[in-house]
């Protein structure tokens, strides 16, 4: 950021802020309860609505400072949850009793808090979910697109908020300016504020009604899926964290393509549904559930995590099993799947086991003792895909047949939404301001996994299978195929809600996982994997920006002018990457016809008589080499000039350059030349030159241009048209299958 206009927009969101907060103390909702306002504390401002892009790191103490594992607990934790929650499956309501405590971490007091009630979003068309989805998904796909009918919307309700015994008021507010129908973000003003460094307690009754699905959580027949249902408070930011300079709350509005923040702490819920439901959590279960009068409770807890869901559905079947690693606790794996996907189950289990063995491996110990993965019924496909601490749902199939594009459908969405139990849930990054950092980095672990443990994507039907047709890609060629990567809208470390479009947004997935891959391929391997556990080490527990990611990737290597490049043009920045050979030309070194100057005497060179000469030197070389090929050898050496061109971003580039006599030579283009020449004196000529040779450079937007022969050959278009057109197969093949 910079620049009079960076500052402009800053004060016009700082004027955005105050103007919410006045109209907020001005406006109590209708209906709510009476209490003294808090007249003693100063308002707190919001954090930015749109100028969230982070660049400098954080503060060493934010957060706490890091964690060194010797605490006496594994994160900082800020804030607690007592809930009792009880399901009425008819209904698909859940009535809530909530305890919650809050840690005022900064230097003042606070008089009134702020509440996430993000089912608010489906509650109608007026929200800011429902506006942004007109326009983010009008020229573009997305998830979330189903239209909700009589009897479907969703919604959460405070019925009463209570400060030791007083009753307290409420308003909806719209912290990013979002339209003043949207309720998915409440101020609750305090009977009594809470001091620097003081706790608050508050009582909370509620009650949630689930939505059909359609995004993320929901009802479908028997099925709920409990997710984002219960009042949740905002993250109060402190000067140095995730670049704030002031005192702010992050508390945005539940916005289209967000997800989730919040603080670490510790949740205790009690859930009460019918006895013939199964149910799974986040964390453990504590001792035996109760039944009484046809209904059951169940007792979850969950420590160092920063949200709790949940499901409950008729008939389903769980399967068990168990993983150990070193530095981890043993770790309970338990999938929870209706009966019409049982063929998913066992390969849930496995792809699981899987990801908790690389990610504990290369980034660090898994912390917890349970990790649960649910397997959505058939026409819930929207319910699955979600993460939450210790508990994910994934997709199914009646069948995950391996060496199929049905086995790579399964394994890749377990990955990675257990993936995001480090990235969204150890490392906690705002998904509202930095989807990259979780999504982002996510996708791009979860492709190393693929390729580490050399697990190509066989791009087949059953069908193809049969036929013996299985072509393979690995995952990062499926990754750039959808990265935009000739025209990004958007920088990378934008955040979810201002992008051109939903495809627009998707690019945080694939193009962040390129945009990695060709930092790895720039750094090594060994040096990627050595910074990115620095990264974890440094920020698990707490909450790291885009800067922090930077910065980390920077001490970690020793390398900033690459990271920085990568960062500059991908991460802040829409660059494209799009270098092409131009042209080969090629001559023979012949002797030159003309006047020249020895001992200040002139001589003449008779052209006709010097092209004899070469004619018969040359023809006495073509027999003593019967079976020379033409353009290798002859009695004169050859010239050949390979011309290169730059169309987009520099980035260091490896020119191999072919001879007829089947040699190579490779050399670096690492300036910021729009063009370059390159000239090279052998005794064959070039036939050939590549850029990339070793196909490391997948930012590049066109790859049918990297190449370029003396002859034309259509081998590079065929190789890669003949990819493309299997990944397409493939992926509309699987698209039969959803």
């Amino acid at each position: 950021m910079g620049g009079r206009g960076w500052v402009g927009l800053a004060m016009l969101a700082c004027s955005v802020a105050w103007s919410q907060q006045a109209r907020a103390q001005d406006a109590p909702t209708a209906g709510a309860p009476a209490a003294a306002s808090s007249t003693t504390a100063a308002p707190i401002p919001f954090a930015p609505a749109h100028q969230t892009i982070v660049t400098t790191p954080s503060a060493p103490g934010a957060w706490g400072g890091q964690r060194t594992g010797s605490e006496a607990t594994l994160s900082d934790r800020v804030v607690s949850y007592a809930i009792d929650a009880s399901l009425d499956a008819a209904k698909h309501q859940v009535a809530g009793k909530e305890h919650m405590t809050w840690r005022n971490r900064s230097d003042r007091p606070v008089g009134h808090v702020y509440f996430h009630l993000y089912l608010n979003a489906f509650a109608n068309e007026g929200s800011t979910w429902f506006t942004e989805r007109k326009v983010l998904t009008a020229h573009g796909r997305s998830r979330g697109n189903a239209r909700l009918k009589k009897g479907q919307w969703g919604w959460i309700r405070l019925q009463q908020v209570r400060q030791d015994g007083t009753a307290l008021k409420w308003s909806f507010v719209q912290p990013d300016g979002g339209p003043k129908t949207d309720e998915t973000v409440v101020r609750v003003d305090l009977a009594q504020p809470v001091p620097a460094g003081g706790t608050l307690a508050l009582d909370i009754d509620f009650l949630s009604q689930l939505p059909r699905v359609v995004e993320r959580t929901g009802w479908w027949g028997d099925f709920n899926l409990v997710g984002q249902w219960f009042p949740k408070i905002g993250v109060l930011e402190l000067p140095g964290e995730r670049g704030a300079t002031a005192v702010r709350w992050n508390v945005h509005e539940f916005h289209f393509n967000s997800e989730f923040y919040a603080d670490f702490g510790s949740y205790d819920v009690h859930i009460t549904a019918p006895s013939d439901y199964t149910v799974g959590a986040v964390g453990q279960q504590q001792g035996a559930p109760v039944t009484k009068d046809g209904r059951t409770t169940y007792h979850f807890t969950q420590a160092d995590v920063h949200d709790f869901a949940w499901v409950a559905a008729r008939g389903y079947k769980t399967l068990d099993g168990s993983w150990t690693g070193p530095g981890s606790p043993s770790v309970a794996v338990r999938v929870i799947y209706p009966p019409e996907y049982e063929g998913s189950a066992a390969p849930t289990l496995k792809s699981t086991r899987a990801a908790l063995s690389y990610f504990s491996d290369t980034l660090g110990p898994y912390p917890y003792h349970t990790v649960t993965a649910v397997v959505p019924p058939y026409n819930a496909q929207e319910a699955g895909g979600m993460e939450y601490p210790t508990f994910f749902t994934s997709e199914g199939y009646t069948k995950v047949e391996p060496g199929t594009i049905s086995q790579y459908g399964s394994d890749f969405v377990n990955i990675h939404e257990f993936g995001h139990g480090y990235f969204y849930g150890i490392l906690a990054s705002n998904e509202f301001e930095e989807p990259m950092l979780d999504e982002g980095m996510n996708e791009y672990w979860d492709d190393r996994m693929l390729r580490d443990t050399h697990d190509d994507i066989a791009l087949a039907t059953p069908f193809m299978k049969w036929l013996g047709i299985v072509p393979t890609a690995n995952a990062y060629q499926v990754e750039r195929l959808g990265a935009t990567l000739k025209q990004p809208a958007d920088p990378l470390a934008q955040n979810s809600w201002d992008r051109l479009s939903s495809s627009s947004y998707g690019t945080v997935y694939t193009r962040t996982a390129t945009a990695m891959h060709d930092l790895e391929a720039r750094l090594g391997t060994a040096t990627m994997e050595k910074a990115m556990r620095l990264y974890y080490q440094r920020w698990r527990f707490r909450h790291p920006s885009v800067a922090d990611l930077r910065q980390a990737l920077v001490d970690g290597s020793g390398d900033a002018k690459d990271v920085d490049e990568i960062f500059a043009q991908f991460v802040y920045g829409t660059h494209h990457i799009d270098d092409r050979v131009a042209d080969i030309d090629t001559h023979q070194v012949l002797p030159q016809a003309g006047v020249t100057w020895k001992d200040g005497t002139p001589a003449e060179v008779d052209a006709a008589a010097l092209d004899k000469q070469v004619e018969q030197r040359q023809a006495d070389w073509r027999k003593a080499h019967p079976q020379a090929k033409p353009g290798t050898g002859g009695a004169f050496p050859w010239h050949s000039t390979v011309t290169v061109l730059r169309d987009g971003a520099r980035v260091p580039e490896t020119l191999r350059v072919s001879f007829a006599d089947g040699s190579h030579e490779d050399v670096r283009w690492d300036d910021d030349r729009r063009w370059a020449r390159f000239e090279f004196e052998k005794p064959s000529k070039a036939v050939s030159a590549e850029l990339d040779p070793q196909r490391r450079l997948y930012l590049d937007a066109d790859k049918l241009n990297d190449s370029l022969t003396t002859k034309p050959s259509g081998a590079a278009s065929r190789r890669w048209t003949a990819d493309v057109a299997a990944m397409l197969q493939a992926f509309y093949s699987m698209l039969v299958t959803l």
